[in-house]
């Protein structure tokens, strides 16, 4: 079995960030900022923001956390999107009355929208992005592989199968209530699953040879867990992300990119 690490990707897209944000500091006398919409407090958001706040501190990138009702968050994101000191807002999903998620991010102005979730957004989405990081970091060649996306998310899915259609790569796309979703997987060279059913993705559904990225979020009584069974990788045959440490590091990364590029387009507008 060949593992799709994305935590020693990570590291190295972690240094380029980190001289990307002294220049933008020392050049421009820019201090990336993000903001963070809260609306649904929970132990596994709290884990996720201490993460990005960790993460920014080590490149030095302000990270606020603003924890308010989901009635005040669209006021909240005016008042950011107005704040010159701030470069890139995320809404954290998902929130307690998910009916309003689109007008929400809508919200977030496009330049700002660091998660490309709004309609409008100029920034890709960040786990496609990262999905595409560590694919291209272990050489995975899509344009010639049948590639299938199973799960149709906003966060995952659909915009990574939207992203690669847009480059050319020619995408299957699937979800749980696919007829026949065995025979699909069986058939595809490189397999992308985010649907978020612990072990949807048996190993009699995965080709010899394949290449699995399991971007599922899901728990059980284990904690958190894939979208891939368990007997999947015991198989020597396969190049898959592992448990822990294959997409999830490198999605972190792909955020902070986007923070990275929103300050550096307000400093490509100064210098016009």
């Amino acid at each position: 079995m060949k593992l799709l690490d994305g935590k020693e990707l990570a590291d190295f897209i972690k240094e380029r960030q980190a001289r990307q944000v002294r220049a933008l500091r020392q050049a421009h006398h820019i201090l990336p900022k993000l903001a963070i919409i809260r609306t649904n407090p929970a132990r596994v958001v709290d884990s996720y923001m201490k993460l990005k706040q960790g993460y920014g501190n080590d490149i030095l990138i302000d990270v606020d956390v603003h924890t308010v009702p989901q009635a005040e968050a669209i006021d909240v994101i005016k008042r950011l999107n107005n704040d010159a000191s701030v470069h890139g807002i995320i809404v954290q999903i998902p929130l307690p009355d998910p009916t309003q998620t689109p007008e929400i991010l809508n919200a977030v102005t496009p330049n700002k929208d660091v998660d490309g979730l709004g309609e409008r957004a100029v920034l890709d989405p960040a786990t496609p992005m990262a999905i595409n990081w560590l694919l291209a970091g272990y050489n995975i060649e899509l344009r010639s592989k049948k590639v299938l996306v199973v799960g149709q998310g906003r966060l995952v899915g659909k915009p990574l199968a939207d992203m690669w259609r847009r480059s050319g790569i020619d995408v299957t796309t699937a979800d749980r209530t696919t007829d026949d979703l065995s025979a699909l997987v069986r058939s595809a060279d490189v397999v992308v699953s985010a649907t978020g059913v612990p072990g949807l993705l048996k190993s009699n559904m995965i080709k010899v040879g394949a290449t699995v990225v399991d971007a599922g979020v899901a728990t059980d009584k284990n904690g958190l867990v894939g979208d891939v069974a368990t007997e999947v990788r015991e198989r020597d045959d396969l190049t898959i992300t592992p448990v822990k440490g294959g997409v999830g590091p490198l999605t972190v990364c792909a955020l902070f990119d986007n923070v990275i590029r929103a300050a550096q387009m307000v400093a490509d507008s100064k210098t016009k």
